[in-house]
């Protein structure tokens, strides 16, 4: 078995990558921006099954600080970079998203060329391929890139595109012997293990709790986090991985208003706050002047973006959950550990 370093430990993929690692006996490290997390990561993989974790050590190292990372990489066979910046709310300023994300990547490279690790796996998005184009109605694949001068294109978006573009440049440039893959997932559900998890999740646990009479008309992939964490586990150690992107979207786009009848038809009475009416455009914009969170929503309105995970199945043999399966888990796992209103 390999030594596996994962970046961002205490993130809702990143626990679900070092639940697998751990279960297919690697001895995993992973990093921290605080030594005070490591509590809540413990709690974490306990509440995942892994009571007694052991073979996982921690580091703590900041992708905004050259401190750690060197520690955190030598020795280790593989590196898998899922930590990234992550706001819910739109910066004032675009490069306090945009700078941690790219030099933060960077960063991590440098350090695993220099202690010749084999391979970095990155978690980018499918933010960094189907933003900035007109409507169409070919997927988008692996060959497809973001265009950063489009309406639809968040700090959010702009910083996972170049943090990927920037890591393509460095192992092309200097990378040396350096091998690198990456994972680029649709909006991500799935099992929520503790209090820190991702934007997707909020949106389910606003559904649950009521926090809007009607939602907004946003589309989206989804796809569950245990078969994102699966995905990066196949592009580490494939040979046909090597240099590639992939994909990771289950099925179908949905929208937030087929997600909330997902939650009515399988939750009953647990879903009974769930809005039934899809909010008007013009009232979302509206709204958005008053709410800083709708902000974000606004230049997605309308917008379908279909993609596909073909690449992922064929060369991988990835095989992913449904869409409904990952909706339902999320719930389930917010209610288990009360983080939804009763």
């Amino acid at each position: 078995m390999s030594t596996v370093l994962v970046t961002g430990g205490s993130g809702f993929v990143g626990i679900h990558v070092i639940l697998q690692l751990l279960a297919a006996g690697h001895t995993v490290r992973t990093t921290v921006r605080r030594p005070d997390r490591r509590d809540e990561v413990l709690a974490m993989l306990r509440e995942g099954g892994a009571a007694a974790p052991e073979g996982l050590t921690f580091f703590t190292a900041d992708l905004t600080r050259d401190d750690g990372w060197q520690e955190a990489v030598t020795g280790c066979d593989y590196v898998l970079h899922v930590a990234s910046p992550l706001s819910t709310s739109v910066p004032e300023d675009e490069n306090e998203m945009i700078i941690p994300a790219r030099d933060g990547t960077l960063r991590v490279l440098r350090a695993a060329r220099e202690a010749g690790v084999k391979r970095v796996v990155i978690t980018s998005s499918l933010g960094a391929i189907g933003y900035g184009h007109p409507p169409r109605e070919k997927p988008f694949d692996e060959t497809d890139w973001t265009n950063l001068t489009g309406s639809d294109v968040q700090p959010y978006i702009k910083s996972k595109t170049l943090a990927e573009r920037a890591a393509w440049d460095f192992v092309a440039r200097e990378g040396g012997g350096l091998e690198l893959s990456v994972v680029n997932p649709a909006g991500i559900f799935g099992p929520v293990l503790g209090p820190d998890f991702s934007g997707s999740i909020e949106i389910v646990k606003s559904l649950l709790d009521g926090a809007m009479p009607a939602v907004p008309r946003v589309y989206f992939g989804v796809v569950d986090v245990r078969d994102v964490a699966d995905l990066h586990l196949r592009a580490m150690t494939a040979p046909e991985a090597k240099g590639e992107r992939f994909i990771a979207v289950s099925g179908e786009t949905m929208s937030i208003l087929d997600i909330g009848k997902v939650l009515r038809r399988e939750l009953g009475p647990a879903a009974r706050r769930v809005p039934r009416l899809q909010a008007p455009d013009w009232l979302v914009r509206l709204a958005a002047n008053r709410i800083p969170l709708l902000r974000a929503v606004v230049p997605m309105l309308g917008r379908v973006r279909h993609s596909t995970s073909a690449k992922a199945r064929s060369l991988l043999g990835w095989q992913p959950r449904s869409n409904d399966e990952a909706i339902l888990a999320t719930a389930e796992s917010l209610i288990r550990l009360g983080l939804v209103k009763r």
